[in-house]
């Protein structure tokens, strides 16, 4: 827990403020049983009427002065939680911005949502109860016993002696329901990995008429859950009976021996009435321990949660020095080198983090800069891998990538990047126009710009024809689009940066030949250097050059023709595509 107190620093004149406010409120209730006690022993039995209305006088005077303390410490102690929430939440979106590649798949992007939300908010509420209530748990049972023992040194003790035993057993429940809460939010992990698959793959899951086995997996995914939860729950809620048990003997206790000191003379019913008063606030108290144990627990396992991310260490050099860089960005964008867009692999080498097995071996190429290098092989040849090492998405194991003669490590990342345009296979938009979409690539852009970055990906026209073209909203992920619409529009987002290098990862696909002639023609036409990956021979014929991955291996290297004579592999792609468009036309005709 100690990162609360981390967070907490920014606020501690607010929640000083809060506690200060709470003991205020605390030490007026405590004086109220000594002040019955008085109305009983000094008016009631003395029949004086005159004491008791004085006394009643001041009893709500302090309940005035209570209630309007405990006003102010809920004000102070929300303005501290929600600071503390804000900020917290927003140094963790912070810190995932931060990390690599390598580093951000080590969590699942359903974990980093409930981090993000549900065990922020967690702390956020477990920091304002604690502020209100948790700390006067234990000041209102020190306080009442204190005033016991004041009040009737014999009678208190029954309560001193019955608190420690229970204070040593909540501490022994709240050690285990934190480990059992932090498997309660692991599964919430899980159940929102489900949810946001399902939601992610609607569409796919109607065509295929999977919606029963997806039912099915949530309700699992579900049931784990409530099982877990109920588990837990029912671990600290037992701690109740065993917390009353203990408290109400301690008050018979009181009531057995008070009655003999009343008629004995060794106490007054002011007394015993005080020392009761206090007892009931003790179990007062102590009943809602229960409850604070399973929220200390919650918030304990979630501050354990998000420690895990604050303090992941990233030791790429993208890790490195980034974190400032991130909030940096937000205002200003990166200088940005004069890139040329020369590349060379020289001997590159990789695998994934956390894995044995090779995806590039000794890779060796260079493009000199406005060249356009096409990239074919089968699935899983390590395409998208090679021009992910690029950007330094990854960074390389073996041999060095090089940008303008320079190790492309030796950038600081933010930079290199600025001058990449980078088109993934998986295309992605995000909600706003389209203009938003394409102006993503680079906030500074005019209309201008964005016009003519549409009209090189061969969008413009299509955008035209939009009800309020540039203006147009988009539904989510682009639904409202075509695959080839959203394609093109990635790649006029990636035009508008004016890339020195511009990455296509099988970002043609979905065009029809035409077009995708047209955009080539295009790129042409525009002074950087271009990696396309791509299946298709037609993309490949204008390249300079070529490179043939099989498994990771670079087996072939050169312009179309050259591999037509020198590469039995690509001379069969080839004659497949080929004869697969012959088919085709002749299936037409």
């Amino acid at each position: 827990m100690g990162i609360v107190f981390t967070f907490l620093n920014k606020y501690r004149v607010a929640a000083l403020a809060a506690l200060l406010m709470m003991i205020i409120e605390l030490a007026v209730e405590l004086s109220q049983p000594l002040i019955i006690s008085k109305i009983i022993d000094e008016g009631i039995q003395e029949k004086n009427l005159t004491v008791v209305w004085t006394w009643l006088a001041v009893l709500a005077s302090t309940a005035v002065i209570a209630f309007a303390a405990g006003i102010a410490s809920s004000f102070f102690a929300a303005h501290a939680s929600q600071g503390l929430g804000y900020d917290m939440r927003d140094r963790l979106y912070d810190k995932v911005q931060s990390f690599s590649y390598a580093v951000f798949n080590k969590f699942a992007t359903s974990s980093l949502i409930t981090r993000l939300t549900g065990d922020v908010t967690q702390i956020q509420d477990t920091v304002f109860m604690g502020l209100r209530f948790m700390t006067r748990v234990p000041l209102v049972v020190s306080g009442s016993i204190i005033m016991a023992l004041v009040i009737d040194v014999q009678l208190g003790l029954w309560l001193a002696l019955t608190v420690p035993m229970l204070s040593i057993f909540i501490a022994w429940v709240m050690k285990k329901a934190a480990v059992s809460f932090r498997r309660v939010q692991q599964r919430l992990d899980a159940v929102n990995g489900v949810i946001q698959e399902n939601l992610t793959g609607i569409r796919l899951i109607r065509v295929f008429v999977r919606m029963g086995h997806e039912i099915r997996r949530f309700a699992s995914s579900s049931e784990q859950l409530m099982q877990r939860t109920v588990s837990t729950l029912r671990m600290t809620e037992r701690t109740m009976p065993f917390i009353l048990i203990v408290m109400n003997t301690a008050i018979i206790a009181v009531l057995w021996f008070g009655r003999r000191d009343i008629t004995t003379g060794n106490a007054s019913i002011g007394e015993v009435v005080a020392v009761l008063n206090y007892s009931l606030r003790c179990i007062g108290a102590m009943s809602m321990l229960s409850g604070l144990v399973m929220v200390l627990s919650r918030a304990r396992a979630s501050a354990l949660r998000i420690q895990e991310v604050l303090e992941t260490e990233d030791a790429s050099l993208e890790g490195s020095g980034k974190q400032d860089g991130v909030r940096a960005g937000l205002s200003k964008q990166p200088d940005i080198p004069v890139i040329a867009g020369d590349v060379e692999f020289n001997h590159v080498g990789f695998s994934y983090p956390g894995s044995d097995i090779t995806v590039l071996e000794e890779i060796s190429f260079r493009a000199a800069p406005g060249e356009r290098i096409a990239i074919m092989g089968a699935t899983g040849a390590g395409k998208s891998s090679l021009v992910q090492l690029i950007p330094q998405l990854y960074q390389e194991h073996k041999g060095t990538v090089l940008i303008d003669g320079q190790a492309a490590h030796s950038y600081a990342p933010d930079s290199l990047r600025a001058s990449i345009g980078y088109v993934p296979q998986e295309v992605l938009l995000f909600s706003g126009t389209v203009r938003d979409n394409i102006a993503w690539g680079r906030q500074d852009a005019s209309l201008e710009d964005i016009m003519e970055a549409a009209k090189q990906a061969q969008i413009h026209e299509t955008i035209l024809r939009l009800p309020k073209r540039y203006d147009t909203m988009l539904g989510q992920r682009g639904v409202n689009l075509s695959g080839g619409q959203k394609q093109r529009l990635s790649i006029a987002r990636a035009l508008v940066r004016k890339p020195a290098i511009l990455i296509l990862d099988d970002s043609t696909s979905a065009l029809d030949v035409k077009t995708e002639s047209a955009l080539l023609q295009a790129l042409k036409e525009i002074s950087c250097t271009t990696f396309l990956i791509t299946q298709k021979i037609s993309s490949t014929v204008s390249a300079d050059q070529i490179l043939l991955l099989d498994e990771g291996r670079l087996i072939a290297c050169g312009e179309h023709e050259e591999l037509m004579n020198d590469s039995a592999l690509y001379r069969r792609i080839y004659e497949s595509q080929h004869e697969e468009e012959t088919a085709h036309v002749q299936s037409l005709h």
